[in-house]
């Protein structure tokens, strides 16, 4: 089953769960989605595949740590609640990500492949190590396992 049909089936879920916060993230969702497939031309009986889906959360996701690093800078902590909750409901949704020690590794090696030795090509290795990983790890915690090895 495609996560897109998924998420669509929590919709009834949710709506007889009497679950507020998990109904608002999927409504939000699947307007999202409707937005996707506009946006590339197709029609809404259309489904996105996984990856089109998991990107949509993802940018959702992104939007909701924005929006609480706004808020509890601004002390705000009101606003930031909300966000928390529903963030929480998209992280059910996306993979689980390495943590920077199982990144290591995989760093340390694309290192020695591409024989990157000083830190001006930090960028460099930082961008191999995404394109392998494919979303597999936070961009941040790829970062800093990238400046460890130096």
């Amino acid at each position: 089953m495609l996560l897109h049909e998924q998420v669509k089936g929590e919709l009834k879920i949710s709506l007889k769960a009497k679950q507020a916060v998990r109904l608002r993230v999927v409504r939000q969702l699947l307007t999202a989605f409707m937005n996707e497939m506009v946006a590339t031309g197709r029609t809404p009986q259309d489904l996105l595949t996984d990856e089109e889906t998991l990107a949509v959360i993802k940018r959702a996701a992104k939007q909701r740590k924005e929006s609480i690093t706004q808020y509890e800078a601004a002390n705000r902590p009101e606003l930031a609640a909300p966000e928390k909750e529903e963030l929480a409901v998209l992280e059910t949704y996306l993979p689980q990500l390495m943590s920077i020690k199982d990144i290591t590794p995989i760093v340390v090696a694309k290192k020695a492949e591409l024989g990157i030795n000083d830190k001006s090509k930090m960028g460099l290795l930082v961008g191999a190590v995404m394109k392998e990983l494919a979303g597999q790890a936070d961009g941040s915690d790829v970062k800093l396992a990238v400046e460890a090895t130096f």
